[in-house]
């Protein structure tokens, strides 16, 4: 079969799915039946699949298929905005309830003509020498004490890892990442025409061994993990599984792009103590702060620090002098310290909460972050649970949305617990709970 004839096929999947023929959770035929229905080989039925895979119609959910996606309609496998949608367990941003009157304290002043006049100034990637010392004295942690001439920042969080990824690994190369990681890196690397090599992960987080085998079976030119309070999963690498993945990428010479911005959450110290000159790490303002207030760290080797910040200013990602003139206030004055303590007690009373409300069911969960995984019931797809749960004006993010490899996802969910208000957050809860304790036939019957 010709390639054109094979995309037809895909095309007429997708037209089916359009207009409401396959709904979202649908399951379609293993590869086999559909060849013989459609009278074709069952190498070009795999082409179809992976087309519609490619195009984020369909997700394969391991050991049990492939599903119309619940994103099918806007044929994008990337992670949506937030939609005002009633209970939002999606996104992660946490915001207390006084926290913005603690910043305008640390603000006030800031419009003021003298002060506004040097905010409004034009900022370079390196920023000022007075913010980079106060940025490499907040960022310290425990073991690790960067320099000030080690910093360079971007305009926000995903800015810093496109501008580090860019910086260590040429277009056409291979960065490894977790199996399950922070969705985001997805778009940046297509973007920059990276492809990203899943690392094998267990209850320790990216295991030694499968960076090895990733670099012998296709070089790689750097990695990328969170080795402190990991997206989805939540888990906090210990000190013997740090030594061990240490000494694997120095033997291969390779770069670690260390994400470390749920790190605030936590006491450990990033990789970066035990391998100062392989690390680069990466952090951010806005979930210590607020959303709406954005600055991105990037803290590099000084063997890499020209290429990143030759990188962040190719890309366009220099920080705005604004952005600069309030970070620096609110880490000098100890707003930011601040806004982290309450933090930490916020995600420990949630936790707390959802172990409660979600008591008896399949979680993983780490009792100092905003997240935990739910692994579904068998009587529930990922999917279908979502679609569900959206139906109950309840947001939620499916495993596929964090999986490396399209076909193949875990049948579970992630709940963001940040977001919600206290109330918000027990109710939604206990619907939740509702529904895993129902078979998916009873729940589809009460809609």
């Amino acid at each position: 079969m010709s390639k054109s004839e094979y995309l037809k096929l895909a095309d007429a999947i997708a037209a089916e799915i359009a207009d409401g023929t396959f709904k979202p959770g649908d399951r379609l035929p293993p590869q086999r039946n559909f060849a013989y229905d459609r009278k074709i080989a069952v190498s070009t039925a795999g082409r179809v699949y992976a087309e519609l895979l490619r195009r984020g119609l369909v997700v394969g959910e391991v050991g049990r298929g492939t599903f119309i996606s619940g994103d099918a309609r806007r044929g994008v496998a990337a992670p949506s905005e937030p939609r005002g949608i009633r209970i939002d367990f999606e996104f992660n941003y946490p915001i207390l309830p006084d926290q913005t009157a603690l910043i305008a304290r640390s603000l006030d002043g800031l419009e003021k003509p003298a002060a506004l006049d040097a905010a409004l100034r034009q900022a370079t990637s390196v920023g000022t020498p007075a913010i980079r010392s106060v940025a490499a004295a907040y960022l310290s942690q425990g073991a690790w004490s960067p320099a000030a001439e080690q910093i360079v920042f971007t305009g926000n969080g995903r800015q810093s890892i496109a501008a580090a990824l860019a910086a260590v690994v040429p277009t056409g190369g291979r960065c490894g990442v977790e199996a399950l990681t922070y969705p985001f890196i997805k778009g940046i690397a297509a973007r920059l025409g990276i492809a990203l090599v899943p690392l094998a992960m267990d209850d320790g987080g990216v295991r030694p061994d499968s960076v090895q085998k990733a670099h012998r079976d296709a070089h790689l030119a750097a990695i990328y993990i969170q080795p402190v309070i990991q997206n989805p999963l939540g888990m906090t690498m210990n000190g013997a599984r740090r030594a061990d993945l240490v000494h694997v990428v120095e033997k291969l010479h390779l770069p670690i792009l260390e994400d470390n911005v749920y790190g605030f959450l936590d006491n450990e110290p990033p990789l970066a103590a035990l391998a100062p000159d392989s690390c680069i790490v990466i952090d951010s303002l806005s979930k210590k702060a607020a959303p709406g207030l954005t600055l991105g760290f990037i803290v590099t080797p000084h063997r890499l620090r020209e290429s990143v910040m030759a990188s962040v200013r190719s890309g366009g990602w220099t920080a705005s002098g604004f952005a600069f003139a309030a970070a620096q206030r609110m880490i000098e004055d100890g707003t930011v310290t601040e806004l982290a303590r309450l933090k930490r007690l916020d995600a420990r009373a949630r936790q707390k909460l959802a172990a409660d409300r979600l008591s008896g069911f399949d979680i993983q969960a780490n009792e100092k972050c905003y997240h935990l995984w739910l692994t579904l019931p068998a009587h529930w797809r990922s999917q279908t649970f979502v679609a569900a749960a959206a139906r109950r004006d309840i947001a939620l993010t499916p495993s596929t949305t964090f999986a490396v490899s399209p076909g193949h996802a875990p049948n579970a969910v992630r709940l963001a617990l940040a977001a919600p208000t206290m109330e918000q957050l027990d109710t939604g809860l206990r619907t939740i709970a509702g529904m895993l304790a129902a078979k998916e036939h009873d729940f589809e019957s009460t809609e």
